[in-house]
């Protein structure tokens, strides 16, 4: 039967056949039947599989079709077992610093990985770092989770789910099987608090929007780039890493607006800023010590101000409880409680992503020329007090 030359199957009997294909290599196939259903099954190629050791085979597969045992599956379930046996040596670490590694490129911040690195090498590592990633159970998940859950709720729950990204795609490579020990829907939640019942969560300190015109007044007497980024920053009510980020390509003077690309903003849309008086006055006077592409320079060549440099600046005013994002709900309470702008005029002014989608499909529009009076009286209220501008204007004609 070895001898046949022309394509085709050619039957040895028991179910084994011999398949001879168009390009005239020949292999071995085990043609059975499992509950109505046909089914074929590769024993080998006839030169590495001798006859008889292709009957063989197909003899073992009867055997386990007789006791009621798919031999396909049999098969598969063997090697996934051999698989795993061979990813023993894949320790926890491995399989962390692999995931971060091949996904690193597609996070939009380069210390997005860092933290990843940073959060599993203090609390998921000294636990089960050296261990086969196949070992990692819930009580080992639990012994790295637990001691910070009440204590560091937000570190916590960002720490369980990195360990149960890693674990997943240990999964998908066949490191290891079955249910991930670190998800959270019925599995964890049996077993520890809801996070936000465990602490108060904590929001960035703010302050009281009516304190804002004597802050700023002081504000506008520091020295140095920390206090006009700080200033900018307020008046545009802008994250932190979008002011010290911001580079003199994206700013347009004459038409007084700040263009922030897409990739620097945290929703991934360009977002335009209109620029007020005072915004117009910091950046001329950034202009008269440009040293790099960055508005507001660090002390390092080409590199932008730290992002500890507001902070600090806080610090020197004697204002170290408050923080640079916590203007930004300053501004969100100025504008709910003084003026008549809608709220989503407001929340655009602060870049939010659109929580209704229906919402979110029929406003196309940026609300840019709503948004310029909104933070032209942003600018009026933090430098005099007063939010129009009929009672503003007789403070600020006599402003230097």
């Amino acid at each position: 039967m070895t001898r046949q030359k022309l394509p085709g199957m050619y039957a040895d009997g028991g179910g084994l056949y011999l398949q001879v294909s168009r390009s005239g290599s020949k292999s071995w196939i085990f043609r059975f039947a499992m509950e109505g259903r046909e089914r074929e099954m590769g024993l080998g190629p006839l030169n590495t599989v001798s006859l008889s050791e292709a009957r063989d085979l197909a003899l073992e597969a009867r055997k386990q079709k007789l006791r009621g045992i798919d031999p396909i599956e049999a098969r598969k379930a063997e090697r996934a077992s051999r698989k795993l046996e061979d990813a023993k040596a894949v320790t926890f670490t491995q399989a962390a610093d692999a995931y971060i590694k091949a996904n690193k490129i597609a996070w939009k911040n380069p210390k997005h990985a860092a933290q990843w690195e940073a959060t599993l090498a203090t609390y998921a590592k000294p636990f089960f770092g050296d261990f086969a990633v196949a070992r990692v159970d819930t009580t080992l998940v639990l012994k790295a989770i637990e001691p910070i859950w009440t204590t560091k709720p937000e570190t916590a729950s960002r720490l369980r789910g990195r360990i149960e990204t890693v674990l997943d795609w240990a999964t998908v490579r066949g490191f290891r099987q079955g249910e991930n020990p670190a998800r959270w829907r019925g599995h964890l939640d049996k077993l520890l608090p809801p996070k936000a019942k465990v602490r108060t969560v904590e929001h960035h300190a703010a302050l009281p929007h009516g304190e804002l015109p004597a802050f700023m007044a002081e504000l506008v007497l520091q020295k140095g780039i920390a206090a006009r980024a700080l200033e900018f920053a307020i008046l545009t009510a802008a994250r932190t890493g979008e002011v010290i980020g911001a580079t003199w390509a994206e700013i347009d003077l004459d038409a007084q607006i700040w263009t922030i690309p897409k990739e620097r903003m945290k929703a991934g849309r360009e977002h335009r800023v209109p620029l007020n008086p005072r915004c117009i006055a910091v950046l001329t006077e950034m202009a008269a010590v440009q040293t790099s592409e960055f508005v507001f320079p660090g002390g390092k060549a080409e590199r932008p101000l730290s992002n500890m440099a507001m902070l600090n600046a806080l610090k020197r005013m004697g204002r170290a409880s408050l923080t640079t994002h916590g203007f930004r709900s300053s501004f969100r309470d100025w504008a709910a409680e003084n003026t008549d702008y809608p709220g989503e005029v407001v929340e655009m002014a602060l870049a939010h992503t659109i929580g209704n989608k229906v919402e979110a499909a029929y406003r196309r529009g940026d609300l840019f020329e709503k948004r310029k009076g909104l933070m032209g009286d942003w600018w009026r209220f933090s430098t005099t007090g007063h939010a129009s501008a009929s009672e503003a204007s007789t403070e600020l004609e006599a402003l230097p």
